[in-house]
């Protein structure tokens, strides 16, 4: 019988963000623990928050790995850009997985395998949403990691496309490998309406940033049925703020609701209770939350130009991230009592099937065991 592969993780983000990377990470590490063929050790700086860390599924082939003697920002930041290759070694990992498109600096000549996850290049591809030094940093990251990898996994085609293109690497380097997404957005939920809600709403779920261009999906109120309302769930920033001054000036403030800080157990609730999903981002790695949104019943409508015609499949809708009477158009389109809006729905929901846990840890593991 085969010793089981001992497999290391960049699990920084795992315990730290609550969504994005960590998600990502929380999520296809909680799938790939189910195969008891792999022993996972999960390298963090510092326990993080405790609800995040909670979210791992603790067996008996999984474990957090801690830094000794590290006490100040600075040796937690060196230990996880080099200093952890010695403890890699140590503890026998034959493979790191750098899951938020890092790997540590010398791996490529320490005798552990590497493989690292890259989401997106945007800072590359569009550097006009990003502050010029952080292009920067993540710019020389990029080139740096890609040099130091044995393999890479690009979460869409689009992604994989980007990374030929600036980091002039063949293609036979590359693997895709889209990302699972949660399984509390495929249980049902309670029939109960949060009170707190409207009636009828669309939803639209990530960051609110300027990337995001949730602003499109506000301009389109205007051509929608007035007693829709719109709920935009995300983290604030400073467009935000450029969003809220748009709703005041336009008196908008009745119909459209911005959240902040909801919890992992209500979103699936606030999915649930929605009319349709609006995903309306200038560019993206893949849109997770569009998987999340047709896993929870809702039709999408999201913009054309990156990779959320992959996450969404061809029986959702697209229109030009510029184009709010077109977003205004499509949603229509997805309301109840929409003609083909059902059949939308069943075909999109067979369409995701190929981003549930069990296929996609498949295919992670597969790739561990052809690089060994």
């Amino acid at each position: 019988m085969n010793r089981p592969l001992t497999i290391g993780y960049d699990a920084k983000r795992i315990v730290r963000n609550g969504t994005g990377l960590g998600s990502y990470g929380r999520t296809l590490v909680n799938d790939l623990s189910a195969n008891n063929t792999l022993n996972l050790r999960l390298y963090v700086p510092d326990k993080g928050r405790d609800d995040l860390r909670g979210q791992i599924v603790i067996r008996d082939n999984v474990e957090f790995c801690y830094p000794k003697c590290i006490g100040i920002p600075f040796e937690k930041a060196f230990w996880r850009t080099k200093g952890m290759i010695k403890d890699l070694k140590r503890d026998g990992v034959q493979i790191f997985h750098g899951l938020s498109g890092e790997l540590p600096f010398g791996i490529s000549k320490s005798g552990v395998k590497s493989i690292v996850t890259i989401h997106d290049l945007i800072f590359l591809r569009h550097p006009e949403f990003y502050n010029w030094i952080d292009t920067k940093i993540y710019a020389w990251k990029f080139y740096q990691t890609i040099k130091e990898a044995d393999h890479i996994i690009a979460i869409s085609e689009c992604t994989k496309r980007d990374i030929i293109e600036f980091g002039d690497i063949e293609d036979s380097e590359i693997s895709v490998v889209y990302q699972s997404y949660s399984p509390s957005f495929r249980r049902p939920v309670s029939d109960s309406a949060d009170p707190s809600l409207p009636k009828r709403y669309i939803l639209s779920v990530g960051s609110i940033e300027a990337r995001k261009n949730v602003l499109l999906a506000v301009r389109a109120m205007h051509y929608l049925p007035e007693d829709l309302h719109l709920v935009i769930v995300g983290r604030h920033t400073k467009y935000t703020d450029k969003v809220s001054e748009y709703i005041r000036t336009h008196q908008l403030e009745h119909r459209v609701h911005i959240l902040h800080g909801v919890s992992n157990d209500q979103l699936p609730v606030i999915y649930a209770g929605a009319e349709s999903f609006v995903y309306p981002s200038v560019y993206e790695g893949f849109g997770i939350p569009i998987i999340e949104a047709i896993s929870s019943g809702l039709p999408v409508v999201a913009c054309t130009g990156s990779c959320l015609e992959e996450a969404g499949g061809p029986d959702s809708l697209y229109v030009a991230p510029n184009d709010d009477e077109a977003m205004a158009n499509a949603i229509k389109m997805t309301l109840k009592g929409a003609e083909g809006r059902q059949q939308r729905i069943e075909l999109s929901q067979e369409y995701i099937r190929r981003f549930e846990g069990r296929d996609v840890a498949s295919q992670v593991v597969d790739l561990y065991n052809n690089l060994i």
